[in-house]
């Protein structure tokens, strides 16, 4: 007997067919051009035939029923991809980006919004105030919208098969936005798939979405979730900016005689200046007040619109009393405002507008000064301004809002305040300087001198484990290594205009090192051994912190104050000068200690056994002591330990002697304590004691006393 084989090679080659028509329907299904059967639709098939016997008989037949069920397939779709939204300008709060989310697949399923915002993202000068899904059909931002920004957790929208959302993004542009600069929005993070606008993709982790994504929800398709990514980007572009433009006659002009200005205002942004208000009224306006010593000439021929106020210069021009109708006395009239008209087009100017004032003064020694104002509002409502100065200079506000600049002082101020170029009339500067401790450069010193007054301050190298010299200085009491102090001064400018300072070290220990920086931690500028070091131009009135690095070599004896004297001298005034004194410490806790030997009355005794050791520290802080009211500087040493162990270093004490109960070891300072050295009270068998100082102001000195049986 034969065995066939025909069947299982067959079946076998039937898989891949099958895998086959499955990834073809797939792309069918995912394909853009054609549309999707919906999941979970019932195709049915059943075969029919006709046939005849050979007698001419006419049959039918059916055969059975098939059933192949659609399988559901997710898809997404962002749009745009990297389109180019209108631009915008520096300080907009109302830039929205619209996007369209779509269902490609082929049933209903929804789409996941991550809570928080996350979903967007935005690159460039700006940020994201608000994000929704538009549920009204409106485009922008209503009551009824879905929130998908501050929303407090993940939003699930539901999509019906190829349905849209659309999400209206608002973005606020940095008011210091630049011409130029892009802002882009992203809704979505798909980062695969730009051939296909980075839409319907399989997302980087199927079961937890990633920051900034947007994905569908079901998980019963065959392709699993889906996610996508749409971008817009805008660029920055300048709104409106206004430049005013004054024309001043060089003169010279006769007193009594009339000058004749000429202003106009031009827009040198890329969106138009529209109006605002003066009073009532409203438009484009150029504002000039009448120069002081002048008065409007009658001579004047003023277009219609022109306004005029009688308000004081103090009063900032949008504050002002306007009226349409000039006074009947001219010579009340402050300012005068030109209208340019509703609106002035990006990249133009406006017409010129003429004004003639009459010169009143007797006194041709100082200019006559004139400014002009340009007002308008920009797109985003706010109101700019620009002021121009004599004689003919432009100043260019580019958009910031400073109403009034410097009209209540123009032809008055000497100053000039960098709106244009301004002839100044000079006064006599006399120069006068004060410098002193930090925050006190009007301190004094002995003598009620302001050129006394000190700051006293201590290294803290090179005095470890060093004691008091008791006669010259020798190695054993002097500074086995070198150490520096930065003093804080403060200069003062008590002249009467702004003046430039000069700083010098007219007096420096032996060996010393002064340098000077007006920062912290330098560089140090060395003024001592003749060098100096100039501040920058001070105003009167006004104070500047100095630093001050005193260095002083190893080998100077220890506890002692070294004087380094710095002067500052006015360039105004070079003869006016004022000095300081920062005074370096080696040091500044002295203690010197004394013996003696008592029987038990208390009378002077041999040292015998059963005698008693009286042993007495006095401590003392060495720093000058400011005078009440002075504001010098010192330094009072704070939470002062005193320690007396009679094992350590030479110390026996401990092993020939017994601790004297009565009296007690005493502390003079108020609020000191004695204690054992682990903070106990002393009893017999201590022998190791300590003196604590809560406070020693300087100057101020105390006693540490205790006593000794001898065993």
């Amino acid at each position: 007997m034969k065995i066939s084989h025909t069947h299982p090679p067959a079946t076998r080659r039937s898989l891949p067919r099958a895998l086959f028509a499955l990834l073809a329907i797939l792309c069918a299904f995912l394909t853009p051009a054609h549309a999707q059967t919906s999941g979970n639709t019932i195709i049915s098939n059943q075969a029919s035939a006709v046939y005849t016997d050979s007698a001419a008989n006419n049959y039918s037949t059916v055969s059975n029923t098939v059933t192949v069920t659609v399988a559901n397939v997710s898809g997404l779709r962002i749009l745009p991809d990297n389109a180019v939204n209108p631009a915008v300008v520096p300080g907009d709060t109302n830039a929205f980006f619209l996007f369209t989310v779509t269902n490609t697949g082929n049933f209903a399923d929804q789409v996941r919004f991550l809570a928080s915002g996350q979903s967007l993202n935005l690159t460039g000068p700006g940020v994201i105030t608000a994000a929704v899904i538009d549920m009204d059909a409106s485009n922008t931002i209503t009551a009824g919208d879905v929130n998908v920004f501050t929303n407090g957790a993940d939003v699930l929208h539901a999509l019906a098969q190829n349905a849209s959302a659309t999400v209206v993004v608002r973005v606020t542009i940095n008011a210091a936005a630049s011409a130029g600069d892009t802002v882009q929005v992203f809704l979505g993070d798909a980062a695969t798939g730009a051939a296909q606008g980075y839409d319907n993709q399989a997302p980087d982790n199927p079961a937890t979405p990633s920051a900034r994504e947007v994905r569908t929800v079901s998980t019963t398709s065959v392709n699993g979730v889906r996610e996508a990514r749409g971008d817009i980007r805008v660029t920055v572009q300048n709104d409106a900016q206004l430049r005013a433009v004054l024309t001043v006659p060089a003169g010279p002009v006769a007193l009594g005689g009339n000058i004749n200005y000429s202003m106009q205002v031009c827009n040198d942004g890329n969106r138009p200046a529209s109006s605002m208000t003066l009073g009532a009224f409203t438009g484009v306006y150029v504002v000039m007040p009448v120069p002081v010593d002048t008065v409007l000439s009658a001579s004047n021929t003023f277009p219609a619109g022109t306004l005029y106020t009688t308000s004081a210069l103090s009063t900032a021009p949008e504050a002002a009393v306007w009226t349409n109708t000039a006074p009947g006395s001219l010579s009340t009239v402050t300012r005068v405002a030109f209208n340019a008209g509703a609106s002035l087009a990006a990249s133009t100017c406006s017409a010129s507008f003429a004004l003639i004032v009459t010169i009143t003064t007797a006194d041709a020694t100082t200019p006559i000064y004139a400014v002009v104002d340009a007002f308008a509002s920009n797109t985003i409502g706010t109101v700019l301004n620009d002021q121009s100065d004599s004689p003919g200079a432009e100043v260019t506000n580019r958009g910031d809002r400073n109403a009034n600049f410097d009209e209540p002082r123009f032809g008055l101020d000497p100053v000039d305040t960098g709106k244009g170029v301004r002839q100044p009339t000079l006064l006599q500067q006399v120069g006068s300087v004060l410098i002193g401790p930090a925050g006190q450069p009007a301190a004094t010193g002995p003598g009620n001198s302001n050129n006394t007054d000190f700051t006293n301050r201590s290294v803290t190298t090179g005095i470890a484990g060093i004691p008091p010299c008791a006669g010259p200085v020798v190695p054993g009491c002097s500074t086995n290594a070198s150490g520096f102090i930065v003093f804080t001064n403060t200069v003062r400018n008590t002249g009467n205009s702004t003046d430039t300072f000069t700083l010098t070290a007219p007096s420096v220990p032996a060996g010393f090192t002064v340098g000077v920086s007006t920062n912290a931690a330098g560089p140090f500028t060395t003024i001592s051994g003749g060098g100096s070091f100039a501040l920058a131009p001070l105003a009167r009135n006004t104070d500047v912190n100095v630093y001050v690095r005193v260095s002083a070599p190893a080998g100077r004896q220890i506890l002692t104050g070294f004087d380094s004297i710095i002067q500052a001298a006015s360039a105004n005034t070079p003869a006016s000068t004022n000095r300081t004194i920062d005074r370096l410490y080696t040091g500044f806790v002295r203690l010197d200690k004394t013996v003696s030997v008592v029987d038990a009355d208390g009378n002077p005794s041999a040292t015998i056994p059963g005698a008693t050791i009286v042993y007495q520290i006095t401590y003392t802080n060495i720093m000058t002591a400011p005078d009440a009211g002075s504001n010098s500087s010192a330094l009072t040493a704070t939470n002062l330990v005193i320690t007396e162990d009679g094992s350590a270093g030479g110390n026996n004490w401990a092993t020939y002697t017994t601790q004297v109960t009565t009296p007690m070891p005493s502390i003079s300072t108020a609020g000191g304590t004695v204690t054992d050295g682990a903070g106990n009270p002393v009893i017999s068998t201590t022998n190791v004691l300590k003196g604590n100082v809560p406070s020693l102001a300087p100057g101020e000195t105390g006693t540490f006393q205790f006593r000794r049986l001898i065993n």
